[in-house]
């Protein structure tokens, strides 16, 4: 599945929800559905900088060239976002996941109900993947 086509089903599964506690709810669900990250991966360096609570974020490029992300938080609203966010690009190559655009946080109007640091706390998780992708696309063209 495109990138694309992962944004499209989630703003899919937000369009019957009107109320946003009932959306609230749906990201919690998909936060506890995020499999769990190896509790060796919950130090410092995998902590993410500009998150208000805390969130670890993990990424390893397989042998096929794709990016495969793993990632936890203490707060459970922020799971659910980062478990949207490892839905939409996990499994993609690091050139796909540079080139795309991530507007289903902005089409499910999830950017303008969550709080200036949620807000920079997103930001900051978005950032984090796409240094990571940087980094790994760096390092196949190297290769």
């Amino acid at each position: 599945m495109t990138i694309e086509q992962t944004q499209q089903e989630i703003i899919d599964e937000f369009a019957d929800i009107d109320d946003w506690l009932d959306r609230y709810a749906q990201i919690i669900d998909m936060g506890n559905e995020l499999p769990p990250i190896d509790e060796s991966l919950k130090t410092p360096e995998h902590l993410i900088e500009g998150c208000q609570s805390r969130v670890w974020l993990d990424a390893t490029l397989g042998d096929d060239g794709r990016m495969h992300l793993t990632a936890d938080s203490d707060a459970i609203i922020v799971k659910g976002i980062i478990a949207m966010l490892i839905k939409v690009l996990d499994g993609h190559t690091p050139d796909e996941i540079l080139k795309a655009d991530l507007h289903f946080i902005n089409d499910i109007g999830l950017s303008e109900h969550l709080s200036p640091t949620r807000s920079n706390g997103l930001l900051a998780m978005v950032k984090q993947i796409m240094l990571y992708a940087k980094v790994f696309k760096a390092r196949q063209e190297i290769e």
